[in-house]
Order: structure tokens, then sequence, then C-alpha cells
């Protein structure tokens, strides 16, 4: 199978960098200058928290999977079966975290999640449920093809799919689609259901080593992220970004002209925010609240 990848305002290449590397949030300028605390600089941003134990992160990133279930069923984007996060394991690195068949996104706990092997294998140390089929092609290709990415997540909400159709990137035309400036790409094929592992692999590829995101057209949107926080985020963001297209599509069509934001301002923006700690911290008022309004249910 061929793949056909258009990438809005390519960047030059960065090294990437692997998840167990990422510099502590005090550390990172980009991400402190987002916020202003006392002028003895005491008070700092919080960021991706660090774990010296692999079971307590493992814990940890079962409760954020589950609270990003949750956020995405508030999102409206289940669809029947469709749909699916995954999260690689911090014990198990060959290991990662997916969502049980058939459980709603509004009903998951961090119990709900099931631990898969590299071949897709439900294993012991989580839920014995069965697997989406489709979601592990297209995971799994995703996570071998990138070591970089952490989680990745998958679903068909409606404006991300219908955007999707037209084969194109989202435009630069709100601040919040400078959130993926030069790191979003287009793949310009759809093989149908991915249950077959070359889908997976070709959507990878369109992917490629350093994006964050990818339209699949005709389908929907995929977001990575060195958390599944930031995954999450992202694809929200995304959906958002595709709504708004959609919307100035409609107005266009009717005479009124869009405004670009430049080459310049779009890379100041891209540089001022695509940051692993910010797209976690994006996430967190959304995962205190899943957490409130559950009762903590999702983290059991």
């Amino acid at each position: 199978m061929s793949t056909t990848t258009t990438t809005t305002q390519q960047l030059p290449h960065r090294t990437v960098v692997p998840h167990d590397f990422i510099p502590p949030a005090e550390s990172s300028t980009v991400f402190q200058a987002l916020a202003r605390g006392d002028k003895n600089g005491k008070l700092k941003l919080r960021g991706i928290p660090t774990f010296t134990d692999p079971l307590a992160k493992r814990q940890w990133v079962r409760e954020h999977m589950a609270a990003a279930f949750r956020f995405f069923g508030k999102q409206g984007y289940g669809e029947g079966v469709s749909g699916h996060i995954s999260v690689r394991d911090p014990v198990l690195p060959e290991h990662f975290w997916m969502n049980p068949f058939a459980k709603h996104f509004s009903l998951m706990k961090a119990s709900d999640l099931v631990l898969v092997d590299a071949n897709g294998y439900v294993v012991e140390g989580g839920n014995q449920a069965v697997i989406n089929e489709a979601g592990f092609m297209i995971h799994s290709e995703v996570h071998r093809a990138r070591p970089d990415v952490m989680a990745v997540a998958h679903t068909h909400g409606v404006y991300g799919k219908t955007w999707s159709s037209f084969g194109k990137p989202v435009e630069m035309i709100t601040q919040d689609a400078c959130n993926f400036y030069g790191k979003l790409s287009v793949y310009e094929e759809h093989g149908g259901i991915a249950l077959a592992q070359d889908e997976g692999i070709a959507i990878a590829n369109a992917l490629g080593k350093d994006n964050i995101a990818c339209i699949l057209q005709n389908h929907g949107l995929i977001t990575v992220g060195s958390t599944v926080d930031e995954a999450a985020f992202l694809f929200y963001s995304l959906d958002k970004a595709c709504h708004s297209q959609l919307m100035a599509e409609a107005a266009a069509a009717n005479g009124v002209p869009k405004k670009i934001i430049t080459d310049k301002v779009a890379q100041f923006t891209a540089d001022s925010v695509q940051d692993p700690h910010n797209f976690y911290l994006e996430f967190q008022p959304e995962f205190e609240l899943v957490v409130e309004e559950s009762g903590g249910k999702v983290l059991q």
C-alpha cells in the first residue's frame, strides 16, 4: 500500500527526545515562560511528574488514561465500539494499555484497562477483557515506529472526521490551531477499517517521525504524546480546530474572506506552546474535573 503524506508548513527536522529524558518542568524555560510567579522565582508551573517506582508510574498512567476516556465521553467522541487510546507500559515497555472492547468511554475506570503484549494478546496485570482489533493494528504500529511516543489517541469525533473528508490539513486561522504548526500531517488514502497490519503501517508512516498529529482522510484524527494527557488534549484541540475550519469554510463560501496567521507569527506561537509539559498541563483541569465529577471512581 502506498502512503501519501501532506504536511503543513514543514519545519527543520528536530531530534526526538525519549520520554525518560524530558527535562524537568522547572528547567524548561519555554514552559515556565508561560506563567508568572513570585519575584524570587520560587513559584513554578507544575509539569509532568517523575517517578522512581515503575509500578507507581503504571498506576498513575492508568488513572490518567481512564480520565482521558471519560473526558472523551463528555465530548461525544464515542461512536459504538469505535475509538481507542493506548499508552506504553512503564514496567514492560513492549506492552501497552488499551480500552476494553465495547466499554463506554464515560464509564471507564483505571481497573477496566487492558494490558496487551507486542502481538496484541491480552496478558495478566490488567482487566481480562478483549480489545478492538482495529485499534491494536493502528496503535501498535504507531508505537513501533515512534519509540518516543508514550500515548496514542484515535476516535471518530464528528468535526475531525468531517474535515478529514477534504484530505487537507487545518489552516492557521486561530491561535489555537498553531498548536499543530509544522507538526500535522495528512494520510491521503483510506484503506477501510484497519483489520490488516498494512493499514496500521501506512498510518504510522503518514504520521511521520516527529509530528504530533495526523488527519486520516475519510476516517478521523490521531494524536500522540509523551503522556496520555498530552495525546488527549491534542486530540481535543485538533477536533476544535477542525470545527473552526469547517465554520470558516462555510463563511468563506458566502464571500467572507479568511485571514491566515503568518508563518512568522505561527512559528512564534508554536515555539511557545509545543512543549510536552505545556500540553500535559493543558489537560490537568479536565483531569481534576473528571475525578471530582466521578467521586474518585475513575481512579479505581
